[in-house]
């Protein structure tokens, strides 16, 4: 896949291209009739030469009479070529948007009908957008992480309908050293997500590349910065807790490694069912019912923590229920294990690990946290602007 957003334009992909649009013959031009010299070629680029306020969607044209364009660059003040390529309507557009409030010159070469060279060259400055879009994404540049782990962008402003949904979406680079099926699914109108189909490959390494500057976000809404992250797939994790059975059963790569007596949530504060993915790790923390609605019935320092959902759902050492852990629900909502259970786990996940539910009576909500395997991937696949997935 390509790299970045500079590089060098093709030439013969472009000059077969570009000879289209300029209408002549692949032979060499116009005909000139009996003797009469051929007219002189002419040349016209648009954005026209000192243009400013560009739009950095915008493409770029150029128009021959009497001749045929045989080269066409567009590079910006520091001399960086841009990629692109002619479309049907003979309009060369950049691989990935211009970046907003950047001077580019493009060079045109062509070959007028009695075989002499023209040449021309145009000027011109990209607008300052009116309100920026800016980003940021999940997971960290260079971390591991589990099977289940999605990309998250987050954005500073709301981006919405189809068409501008698109367009972010359009700027959007995944490369994978494992190509698997995938694609972006919209969570918010401030966060959109990318998951597999299937959970990722271990070992998978991935790249991802928002190419965000120059992106038209909205009216007046234009991205600012692009944006990229690598990280690699580390062991599969997968956790299965019994809310009936009352344990926890942690496989590594499909081979059991341990089995665990849990405690969930008792009635009224049932745990959620579903397929999570282990959010964040904090070591210690202060965990208080006044944030979930109900002050001053518990206030408690926990240790181990494992992060499930956004809510407030985490796995961690609780030494209170060590005797009704493996028998009985008596938690308010979390997975209770024993001090020196809770210590392991802790050590042993990966943000992105898989920790599935079963046997309560409350389902997990899609948005709770990063969840994207909440969704069939038929539901993920219609939260995508485009419809359609990625191929790494």
């Amino acid at each position: 896949m390509r790299n970045g957003r500079t590089g060098t334009t093709h030439g013969g992909t472009l000059t077969a291209a570009l000879l289209l649009i300029a209408g002549c013959t692949a032979g060499g031009g116009s005909q000139a009739p009996d003797g009469a010299r051929p007219p002189e070629a002419r040349l016209s680029i648009t954005p026209a030469d000192g243009a400013e306020r560009v739009a950095p969607d915008t493409g770029v044209s150029v128009k021959v009479t009497g001749g045929d364009v045989v080269a066409l660059t567009v590079a910006d003040a520091k001399g960086r070529e841009v990629r692109g390529s002619v479309g049907a309507d003979g309009t060369w557009r950049p691989r990935w948007s211009l970046r907003p409030s950047t001077r580019y010159t493009v060079n045109a070469r062509a070959t007028g009908a009695d075989g002499r060279p023209v040449t021309g060259t145009t000027t011109f400055t990209t607008l300052k957008p009116e309100r920026v879009l800016k980003s940021g994404m999940s997971p960290l540049d260079g971390e591991t992480v589990g099977v289940g782990m999605p990309v998250q962008l987050l954005l500073s402003r709301p981006v919405t309908g189809g068409k501008h949904r698109a367009a972010v979406e359009r700027s959007l680079e995944v490369r994978m050293s494992q190509p698997v099926e995938g694609a972006w699914s919209w969570v918010s109108d401030r966060e959109v997500q990318f998951r597999p189909r299937e959970y990722w490959p271990v070992g998978e390494q991935v790249t991802v590349v928002a190419h965000l500057a120059g992106v038209r976000a909205g009216d007046g809404l234009w991205g600012s910065k692009d944006r990229r992250l690598t990280f690699t797939v580390g062991p599969e994790h997968v956790t299965k807790v019994s809310a009936e059975a009352h344990k926890a059963v942690v496989r590594k790569n499909g081979d059991v490694v341990k089995t665990m007596p849990v405690s969930l949530g008792k009635p009224g504060d049932d745990s959620y069912s579903g397929v999570m993915i282990a959010q964040e790790k904090a070591p210690e923390i202060v965990m208080d019912s006044a944030t979930v609605g109900k002050p001053g019935e518990y206030r408690i320092r926990t240790k181990w923590n494992v992060r499930m959902t956004y809510s407030g759902t985490f796995f961690h050492a609780a030494p209170w229920s060590t005797g009704e852990q493996g028998s009985r629900n008596v938690s308010h909502g979390c997975v209770n294990a024993s001090p020196e259970n809770a210590r392991w786990f802790y050590e042993f996940t990966q943000r992105g690990d898989i920790i599935e539910v079963t046997g309560t009576s409350r389902k997990l909500r899609f948005g709770n946290g990063p969840t994207p395997w909440a969704k069939s991937w038929e539901d993920w696949l219609a939260g995508s602007a485009l419809g359609t997935p990625v191929n790494g």
